[in-house]
């Protein structure tokens, strides 16, 4: 069922949550809604399950007018974070709720209910747990049990808000991977709201990044990571060393900068910031470089190094520590981006990011 979004507005008093979203989503399609907290992404999962009501615009579900529509009309499949399971229910009977508190006219027989019931026990791999309490089961277990009931009325639209917030790391892996397995097979329009970029990235046909109630840019996985549309994407995706330049003949040119493997922008001349990854940063000793080591910390595997650069810029860089250059502290080194990102203008004054937390830790403070 293909969905679109026209112009939609959401305020809470003087605050606009939403400030004109525009969205088409593809029948069949997954689709992540990813952004820190207070983006919007909630509010905007909120309104199309009918939880919630927008200032203005348009929601278009299979050619429908949604907001026309009450929630119970809109046959939305709606995960929670915290599974928000029945607790004196068998997991057979949560999943088959949906099914039995459709109106009289709508409702499947009790036979037929059985039997989707089955079929979706054995569809998610947890026949075994059919007459389990929701306290007997694991996170992992329980979620799937939700997606379960979620499924069970054959949804136009799936919602899934922040489905493995509540789970250690190897467990949201392991899910992420079948829950990938689980859309491929069902086919149904999925939208699922996260702030994890690797989750987003990894189940996501494309994404949708949010912020402060505006879509900032929509792509796949590898548009969005190499290039980022905006200074808030980059940031978002952990572009986070900004050095001001200055854009001559396409070229970002900075003390202490070799930039000559970064291609040619089309940009104008003039002042402008450039956004790295601390892992697409090569050093390289000099004396006459314009950068100097003030801190070095190691994971084992990886070097992770600050510097202080020219009017106060700060920078950090990550390299495999086997093949890094020997360095020290008030070494002075040339930056050479491998890998970059420019935007027109100088950089927003920024609070420096907190000191990274190694296995080991090998650190010392420049006096």
């Amino acid at each position: 069922m293909s969905l679109t979004v026209q112009n939609l507005t959401r305020r809470f008093g003087q605050t606009e949550v939403l400030r004109g979203i525009d969205l088409e989503v593809k029948s069949g399609e997954l689709v992540a809604l990813l952004g820190p907290s207070g983006s919007g992404k909630t509010t905007l999962l909120k309104i199309i399950a009918g939880l919630d009501w927008p200032d203005a615009g348009r929601l278009v579900v299979g050619g429908e007018d949604w907001l026309d529509k009450k929630a119970q009309e809109r046959r939305t499949g709606f995960v929670f974070q915290h599974y928000a399971l029945f607790p004196h229910m068998k997991v057979r009977d949560n999943i088959a709720f949906g099914l039995t508190v459709m109106d009289r006219a709508h409702r499947p027989a009790p036979a037929t209910i059985a039997k989707k019931v089955e079929e979706l026990l054995h569809f998610l791999q947890i026949p075994h747990l059919a007459d389990r309490y929701p306290a007997e089961l694991s996170g992992g277990q329980r979620q799937r049990v939700a997606l379960g009931r979620a499924l069970a009325i054959d949804p136009a639209v799936l919602l899934l808000d922040e489905p493995f917030g509540a789970l250690d790391a190897q467990v949201r892996r392991d899910l992420r991977r079948w829950l990938r397995e689980v859309h491929d097979k069902a086919g149904t329009t999925t939208i699922f709201v996260t702030h994890d970029q690797e989750e987003a990235f990894e189940l996501a046909d494309r994404v949708v990044v949010m912020g402060a109630g505006l879509i900032e840019q929509i792509g796949s996985a590898d548009q969005i990571y190499d290039h980022p549309a905006s200074p808030f994407v980059a940031r978002f995706l952990g572009l986070t060393v900004e050095i001001p330049v200055t854009m001559r003949a396409g070229r970002a040119e900075a003390a202490g900068l070799d930039t000559s493997a970064l291609p040619r922008r089309a940009m104008a001349d003039g002042p402008a910031t450039l956004f790295l990854r601390p892992a697409d940063i090569t050093l390289l000793p000099s004396p006459e470089g314009a950068f100097r080591v003030t801190e070095i910390a190691t994971t084992g595997a990886l070097l992770r190094l600050r510097m202080e650069g020219p009017a106060d810029c700060q920078a950090e860089a990550e390299l495999p520590r086997r093949a890094a250059p020997a360095l020290s502290l008030g070494q002075t080194v040339t930056l050479r981006p491998e890998v970059g990102h420019i935007f027109p203008g100088s950089p927003t004054p920024a609070q420096p990011a907190p000191a990274p937390a190694p296995v080991s830790l090998i650190k010392e403070s420049s006096r």
